[in-house]
């Protein structure tokens, strides 16, 4: 059967004849929804299994993660679907696996992702947030790229909007159709907004975003933070403009789980660099040779105040030169002093910025300690 169908953006002139099936094997259609999520995994793994040494990991855990990961979040993003959309489903319960049509939740799928990542961690005795750090990034780039699912699908579109990149199609206007017959006060012959292609840009930042900061993360498990808390932004936004949100009364289910993850991860990422900060300066400051030279500091300004005081009461008073030399000797040394201190402060500075770059190192030695000490108890 012949599905395609014509999608234009009337506002800029673009049409495309697309289907949603891409070809047929033994008889059997193969659609592009499954092929580009098929495709956005392809892709994550290998560029996952590049990355993977400079981040002390080997291209075999990120196999093992994704043969077991795959599955488990494909079966979650649907129970998730399926869940709060059971009154399509009560019916026919034979549908709740038909895939094919679409149907899949994102953030079914990644919670799903992660409980499982938790496991490998584990099994692999891999500091569990390392794995999450270094994983999460390649989450969001797939899914800027299985969003184009959607698009072939014909679904994850918005309300009406008069913006250029404004789309319709045959789909779309029926779709609408019913939601006006449903009484929502929408114009199924104007365009709507394209929110696949918002998330799929939205996801493509993120990605960039998250692999600049994992070069620069402060602990173990910000990156896996700041993905939600990014992620999390940008779908609370994109949600709101869509017409076919997963409900759970009046209520926007992902987009409630979204403002949830920006609040909770913020509060985590906010007490743990305040945390690090505080423990910084009580090192750099307390125990440093900062400490030092602040005191030499203060000494120095009292002596000159002393040495000031002398040469007044020299003038006035006709006070010995031998007292003002020995003022002005004890002056120099602590001159001396202070730069001595500042050549110190120096190797202290060079020490802090060692300690605060080898921190996460640490933190991942400790925890794999602990895991296997933790395995030997369970073995015990």
């Amino acid at each position: 059967m012949d599905d395609r169908v014509t999608v234009s953006f009337p506002n800029m002139g673009l049409d495309f004849d697309i289907s949603r099936e891409a070809f047929k094997v033994f008889g059997i259609s193969i659609y592009w929804y499954g092929i580009i999520i098929a495709l956005a995994f392809f892709i994550c793994v290998l560029w996952a299994m590049r990355d993977s040494r400079k981040f002390d990991l080997v291209p075999e855990t990120i196999i093992d993660l994704m043969l077991f990961a795959a599955p488990i979040a494909i079966i979650c993003a649907r129970l998730y679907f399926v869940i709060f959309s059971w009154d399509n489903y009560k019916y026919d319960l034979k549908q709740i696996f038909n895939t094919r049509n679409g149907g899949l939740a994102i953030l079914g799928g990644i919670i799903g992702a992660v409980i499982t990542a938790y496991f490998v961690a584990r099994y692999k005795k891999i500091p569990t947030f390392k794995l999450f750090d270094f994983a999460i990034p390649y989450v969001a780039l797939g899914q800027a790229i299985g969003r184009w699912g959607n698009f072939f699908n014909q679904e994850a579109f918005g309300t009406n909007t008069n913006l250029p990149w404004g789309m319709t199609s045959p789909t779309v206007r029926a779709y609408l159709q019913n939601l006006q017959n449903g009484g929502m006060n929408i114009n199924p012959d104007l365009p709507v907004h394209p929110t696949f292609l918002y998330e799929s840009l939205w996801d493509i930042a993120v990605f960039i975003f998250l692999l600049q900061m994992r070069k620069k993360k402060k602990f173990n498990g910000e990156i896996f933070c700041l993905y939600f808390i990014t992620y999390g932004i940008g779908r609370a936004v994109i949600e709101g403009l869509r017409t076919d949100s997963l409900m759970l009364g009046s209520l926007r289910v992902s987009q409630l789980l979204s403002i949830i993850f920006v609040i909770v991860f913020s509060i985590i990422v906010i007490y743990k660099r305040i945390k690090i900060k505080n423990s910084f300066d009580d090192v750099e400051i307390g125990q440093s040779g900062y400490a030092s030279i602040l005191k030499i500091m203060d000494e120095e300004e009292t002596a000159q105040g002393t040495e000031n005081n002398g040469q007044n009461a020299e003038a006035g008073s006709g006070v010995s030169g031998d007292d003002v030399q020995s003022s002005e000797d004890e002056v120099h040394e602590k001159e001396d002093s202070t730069q001595k201190a500042r050549d110190d402060v120096g190797g202290a500075d060079g020490s802090s910025q060692e300690t605060q770059e080898d921190r996460a190192d640490t933190e991942d030695k400790e925890e794999t300690k602990e895991s296997k000490e933790t395995e030997d108890t369970e073995d015990k």
